[in-house]
């Protein structure tokens, strides 16, 4: 056996504290009570998805397969619902399966306003129903150098847009998070501005690989991973996902996001994953997946730049990062 001494192990390659103690105890109590608060109406019936599901949530209803991530590996249940970021549940990676336990996503409004010519107050059933679920497999990579490939189940963003009916004067969309520091425990702490916020280019939220989640695994989304609906851009830094969203706004202007107000020198407005421009903490060259001890190196776009590449004809990337 050839053992290694400490120093000649990378720091970079040493596993996450949060990934090495899952906590399952605590999590299988999350995935119960969540199961207990799961969607009804058109979220439930029998899958029909690609992965199947852990059994620990509700089953969502028939989901169409796509040829997203067909051949990727996937990262497990546990992978992905134990080493999350949400701060309106805790800083720590492993915080938000445990302090999520008992928030409540039924009922749950989706509100719309700004430039568009269908605003109103939407019940998430009437907001989600008139389209169907696809799986889309994605790799997902975080601002800290570490990623996942994850069985997202959702809808193509550029579907709800066209039938919210944006207005011509309308340039970006605009998402908040619930902000109810009752229900989400994070939120009484000051580390953040909150509600959280995220906004895109109109022209990126209709891009193909842009889409609304509402489950993973063939199951709603846990609460910890967002629920129970989030936004999913893949070829950006997981930030750009906000999570648990009650609010969407048409506006003409560009948005400021949340970590671009409270680290403009770090954080962005775009996000794209891009090898070549360093956070000025750590460099953005290479990535762990979860549940690889070897870094590998990081991709253009996350490995979509032959899909997303040319939305950005012309922009400089490291002044727009």
């Amino acid at each position: 056996m050839l053992i290694t001494n400490a120093p000649d192990i990378r720091s970079s390659e040493i596993t996450p504290q949060g990934l090495y103690l899952r906590r399952r105890e605590f999590i299988s109590g999350a995935a119960a009570v969540a199961a207990g608060l799961a969607l009804t109406g058109p979220f439930t019936g029998q899958a029909d998805a690609q992965t199947a599901g852990p059994g620990k949530l509700a089953r969502l209803a028939t989901i169409k397969k796509s040829g997203y991530g067909a051949g990727e590996k996937l990262n497990s249940y546990d992978d992905i619902t134990s080493y999350n970021n949400f701060y309106e549940f805790g800083t720590d990676k492993d915080e938000p399966a445990v302090q999520s336990r008992a928030f409540t996503t039924k009922p749950w409004k989706v509100t719309v306003e700004g430039l568009v010519n269908k605003p109103g107050d939407y019940d998430l059933d009437e907001f989600i129903k008139p389209f169907a679920l696809e799986e889309r497999i994605y790799r997902m990579r975080c601002v800290e150098a570490w990623s996942m490939v994850i069985p997202w189940v959702g809808i193509p963003l550029a579907d709800i847009v066209k039938r919210l009916d944006p207005t011509p004067a309308a340039k970006f969309i605009e998402f908040y998070t619930l902000k109810d520091p009752t229900r989400m425990p994070g939120q009484r702490r000051n580390v953040l501005p909150w509600p959280y916020v995220e906004g895109l280019r109109l022209d990126e939220a209709m891009h193909p690989l842009a889409i609304l989640a509402v489950g993973l695994y063939g199951e709603v989304l846990p609460n910890q991973n967002g629920a129970p609906l989030r936004l999913v851009v893949p070829w950006k830094y997981g930030f750009k996902g906000i999570k648990s969203i009650v609010k969407i706004r048409f506006v003409d202007k560009q948005p400021r996001n949340t970590w671009q107000d409270m680290a403009p020198n770090e954080y962005g407005f775009y996000a794209n994953v891009n090898p070549s421009v360093d956070h000025p903490r750590w460099s953005q060259k290479s990535e762990r997946r979860l549940g690889e001890f070897r870094p590998r190196p990081t991709e253009m776009f996350n490995g979509y730049g032959d899909q997303v590449a040319s939305l950005y004809t012309g922009l400089n990337l490291r002044s727009n990062y």
